[in-house]
Order: C-alpha cells, then structure tokens, then sequence
C-alpha cells in the first residue's frame, strides 16, 4: 500500500495534520505541503508501550501515533488542540517543532483551521487509523486507559455501587474524597492524582440527579466537571477564558455518550485534563509570579532576538526591576538565562534534527555561527559537531 496518497486523502478529510516518517526521518508532512514550507520530524513521538498511542506535548497541544505494523513507518496525527488557538499555543508548536519564525503568521492560520477536539474525540480517530492500517480494533476505552488502567476499573466498579445505591436511595455526598481530589487538581501534580485515584474509588455522588443510570451519571460529569473547574483549575492558575472552553468541549462530549463505561472514562480524562493545565502554571517554590512570567516568556522566545527590554516588556516593568528581580531570586543574569535557554534547545536541535550548524545557529538567533559555537563549547565543554556525534539519534 502506497501511504502517502492515504494520509493525504485522511488529512483532507478531516482537517487534522498528518505526518508519515520512519525511524530514519520524515517521509511526508500535510502542514509542510500545504505551506511548502521544508519537512521537519516532528516531537519524539514514536509508540512505546502501546499502538495506537497519544502524548501530551503540553496539556494544549496532543499529538497521537500509529505503527503501521511490518514496516517501520508511523503515522503521526497532529497537532490538534482543545482550545482556542492563541498566539502563546502558536510559539510553542513552532518551537517545539523548531519552525522558523518566518513561518509564523502562515503557521497560526494553519493552527486556527485544525478542529477542535476532545481528547476522547481524537481517540476515536487514532482507533480508525489503527483498524484502516494494521486491521485490528480498539475501543477508543481501551487507548484512554493507557494513562492509569487500574483507576479506570476501580470507576467502573464504582459505577454498579452508584447504580445500586440509586435503587435503595442510599447515594451520599463524599466531602472529605472531594477535597482531597480537588486539591490534587488545583496543585497540578498529575503523578499524585494518579496515585490517589488508584487508592481511592472515584467516590463522586450528588444524591439522585436522574431517573435512569445513564441519566445520572451524564449529569454527575457535570457536577464533577465544574466543581474540577471552579475549585481546581481556576485556582490552580489556569486562564479563566480556557477553563470555560475546555468545561464547554468536555461536557458537549459527554452528551453524546450512551455508555455509563465511556462517561466514567472521559470523566477521568478531564480530571487529569485539569490538573495537567494547572500544572503547566504552577510556580517553583521562592519564585515570584513576575519572574515565573518572565521564565516563560524567555522559554517560548529562543528562536527570536531577545533583549532585557523584551523581557521587562512582557510584565511592563522597568529593565532595572526585572534585572534585580532575576538576580535576586534566580542568582544570574537575564542574559545568562537567555543564552542557557538558546542553547538547551541547540542540543536537542542537534540530537534530533539534521538542521546544518549554520541553520541552528540562525534559528537560534546567535549573532554568528562561530559566536554560536564559542558559546556551546564553553558551556558544554564540546563542540557542536561533537556533541552531535555522541548523541543523534535520528
């Protein structure tokens, strides 16, 4: 089978980008052809422990992988958001996929065009891929139990005790269990949500919310949804604007359910949907909130010119106010932080790219290539090409 015209054809169809590589590089990309714009491998991807298999990139950006079986191709489908493109969702594709930023305004429009999905929605085109591609079926349950299975069966089995309470009216309210989940959401440690959903049944009741199991559990997601929202991530630091997009996209998807199973999975889902947004904001501890600000900033911007100005800029203080903060809380420099920044992102250019010294260097926005490679020997203690040698892996 010739999957290039496939994935063309699968990419047209649905809107969503597509990538075909192999464990060699990149064979086809649907964004790259459609800006004709050059073919770059996407993120690390490939399936590790399971085919079909979807990643978090951040818990904004999803990308999802099929191995096509006896060969040593993959179909790489991605990226597809949840929530509104922005210009802060744009810069980290186009650093994380090391996109020049010429390409900027052509990438956003791009971004903006790829639909909307859910993460169980997506799951549900990852299965169709697999069944197309390998034939072999799925259930769209199973790939969303890949992140904490055991979890996954405790809430089924809680979900016959919900069922049962229901018909002896002995269903109660769970305020301590609440807390406690909640909590975990708002602090956006996704290892400790898994942990304590595993240890605990996800005991989430309201009384007798409906006539019928079904009916019940929808409008239980719903409950569980918004208090996730407004005593979870909300609090947690996530934008207002994108909690309220996300509750929307979540509870629209629920609706379309008719399986009690398939509700208690996409209701685990969004439970660590919340706590992975709210982990994205969390502040290291003795960090103000404007130098956390200003880290990011800096960490989305190494593919442009930056300055102390453009960092003070982003919080609208003063050059002289940042660069005390910085030097007062981190113990360096802005400058020093910037140049680290730029040059964390060339070794992973180097490791996982084929882009020449010459392009990282421009990229990277470094003065010159010799600057460039001055700059890493002296802080790797190896040049560029050395360091290439002893770690590529594409």
């Amino acid at each position: 089978m010739d999957y290039i015209p496939f994935v063309k054809n699968y990419s047209a169809i649905t809107g969503i980008p597509v990538n075909l590589i192999n464990e060699k590089g990149p064979i086809y990309s649907s964004i790259a052809e459609q800006l004709d714009i050059p073919t770059t491998n996407p993120v690390e991807i490939y399936p590790a422990e399971h085919n079909p298999e979807f990643r978090f990139i951040s818990p904004d950006i999803v990308f999802g992988a099929v191995k096509i079986e006896s060969t040593d191709k993959y179909i790489i489908l991605g990226p597809v958001f949840s929530v509104p493109i922005t210009d802060e969702l744009v810069r980290k594709y186009m650093h994380d996929s090391a996109t020049p930023l010429k390409y900027k305004e052509i990438i956003a429009e791009t971004l903006a065009s790829i639909p909307r999905l859910s993460h169980a929605q997506f799951c549900q085109h990852l299965v169709f891929l697999h069944q197309c591609v390998n034939n072999k079926e799925i259930s769209v349950y199973e790939l969303i139990q890949q992140r904490a299975p055991q979890s996954i069966k405790q809430n089924q089995q809680h979900v016959k005790s919900i069922t049962d309470n229901m018909e002896n009216n002995r269903v109660h309210n769970t305020y301590k269990f609440e807390q406690e989940l909640f909590h975990l959401i708002q602090n956006g440690n996704v290892t400790a949500l898994q942990n304590f959903l595993i240890n605990n049944t996800l005991d989430l009741e309201e009384g007798k919310l409906a006539q019928t199991p079904l009916r019940h559990t929808k409008n239980l997601f719903i409950v569980t949804a918004i208090k996730a929202a407004m005593l979870g991530a909300i609090p947690g630091g996530v934008d207002t604007e994108k909690t309220y997009q996300l509750l929307d996209l979540y509870i629209q998807e629920c609706e379309k359910l008719q399986s009690i199973e398939k509700i208690q999975a996409l209701q685990y889902s969004m439970i660590m949907d919340f706590c992975q947004q709210a982990g994205e904001t969390k502040m290291p501890e003795g960090i103000s909130r404007e130098v956390y600000t200003c880290i990011n900033y800096i960490c989305t911007h190494t593919n442009d010119t930056i300055s102390v100005g453009d960092v003070a800029g982003c919080i609208q203080r003063s050059n002289s106010y940042i660069m005390k903060k910085f030097r007062e809380e981190l113990g360096f420099t802005i400058g020093a932080f910037i140049t680290r920044c730029k040059l964390e992102e060339a070794k992973s250019l180097l490791t996982y790219s084929e882009k020449s010294l010459a392009e990282i260097s421009n990229y990277l926005c470094f003065s010159s290539q010799p600057h460039f490679q001055s700059l890493f020997k002296k802080q790797y203690h190896i040049t560029p090409l050395e360091y290439r040698k002893k770690s590529q892996k594409v």
